[in-house]
């Protein structure tokens, strides 16, 4: 495999990684936006953008995307994080231009009046639609009073009131300065050619306005606080916590993501064995996500009601134990060939390559291949852990709870 970079002259960054012996390729635009990037005021406009974009532009109608893209057989489709919107998708070479120009549509559409009426009806139904999912309600929560005074505490799709008062004019504003050259990677992995893939950049990405849009990332300093919301009739008490962890830039998160498997893998862990094996809980998982300036472990846990307050005492055991003792050298090899997997094979899809080239570069302005991947997987070192807990801990700092409970 090979690796290439470069810049277009109004700022948009290429990266690619060729390969020739799989016979398709994937291509993504990553957009350096998300809610964290919004004002209250225009709360959720980052989501509303993303369904916005497949409404085309003036040459290519919302039925024209979606008809050429299955025609063409591509597998596509869009997300948005609390720091990055993409817009993707996986096609046979042949087709690569086809799916290019769509694409490049999506980052550019018309953003008409008519189809942002109907699409806030869209968006409405969607809120309505997650705010009746437990976990959803948590993890949203969780993030408001985690992250309470920070960019990372907005919802990603907003609220009622929010999409309810958001004008066509204030996004337009927003894509206006947040879709600018230098806030959009385009990155590409499989069977392509690196010079066609710029000479189409150029030709359907040239004329995008240069600029960049500042994001704050100073560190999140969470405080202790607990949010219940109390649903009368629930089955389930769905808890979920959080505790200050590396973030995207620190070395640390390499040993971060090691421990999480340790501790709160949905097969194998000691969450596993101590919690859902027994039967104690339905689910219970630590996991450890990254963001700019700041990252967080996250512990999810699903029960029935009486059982909840057992459970979160089971949960403060382990991590005590952790914070104190280590994990051993028999589990961090286990959790490592665990890592090692994942990567090979998430690696041996150009779709599966795409997510890390992209999210590397736009981070951290750096290219591993799957060889440095499993190198540094394999380098970590009961000292690395012991290293990460010293200045990142287990805990439970804030807790978000939605079922009958009344208090925990």
């Amino acid at each position: 495999m090979q690796f290439h970079n470069t810049e277009l002259d109004n700022g948009l960054q290429i990266i690619g990684e060729i390969n020739p012996s799989v016979q398709s390729v994937a291509v993504g635009f990553f957009v350096r936006t998300g809610s964290r990037d919004e004002s209250d005021e225009v709360s959720g406009v980052s989501h509303f953008l993303e369904h916005m974009a497949f409404k085309g532009d003036e040459n290519l109608s919302a039925d024209d995307i979606n008809r050429v893209f299955d025609e063409v057989g591509a597998r596509y489709n869009a997300s948005t994080s609390e720091e990055i919107t993409l817009f993707y998708a996986a096609i046979l070479p042949e087709y690569l231009e086809r799916t290019f120009e769509l694409l490049s549509v999506l980052l550019q559409p018309s953003l008409r009046q008519e189809d942002f009426d109907m699409e806030k009806k869209v968006i409405l139904e969607e809120i309505g639609m997650y705010q009746d999912q437990p976990s959803f309600t948590a993890y949203e929560n969780l993030m408001q009073i985690h992250f309470k005074g920070h960019s990372l505490s907005r919802c990603i799709l907003g609220t009622e009131e929010s999409i309810q008062e958001l004008t066509s004019e204030q996004m337009q504003q927003y894509h206006q300065d947040h879709y600018k050259a230098g806030n959009i990677l385009l990155a590409f992995a499989g069977n392509a050619d690196w010079d066609e893939m710029v000479k189409l950049a150029e030709k359907y990405c040239g004329k995008i306005p240069a600029g960049s849009h500042d994001r704050n990332t100073a560190e999140a300093e969470p405080k202790s606080a607990t949010k219940i919301v109390t649903k009368v009739g629930s089955v389930q008490q769905h808890v979920m916590q959080m505790e200050a962890a590396p973030n995207a830039k620190d070395d640390k998160r390499f040993a971060a993501e090691i421990l999480s498997v340790i501790v709160g893998d949905d097969g194998g862990s000691r969450f596993y064995w101590e919690l859902v094996d027994p039967g104690h809980a339905e689910a219970a998982e630590m996991g450890y996500n990254e963001y700019d300036g700041s990252g967080t472990y996250m512990t999810y846990l699903s029960c029935e009601p009486e059982e909840t307050k057992e459970n979160l005492s089971r949960i403060k055991d382990i991590y005590d134990q952790v914070n104190n003792e280590g994990v051993t050298e028999e589990e961090l090899s286990q959790a490592k060939n665990k890592v090692a997997s994942r990567i090979v094979l998430r690696g041996e899809r150009p779709m599966g390559r795409l997510s890390s080239l992209g999210g590397n570069w736009v981070y951290r302005k750096e290219y591993n291949s799957i060889e440095d991947d499993i190198n540094t997987v394999r380098s970590i070192s009961l000292e690395d852990i012991k290293s990460l807990l010293k200045k990142y801990p287990l805990g439970q700092l804030t807790t978000t709870t939605i079922g009958p409970l009344e208090s925990l």
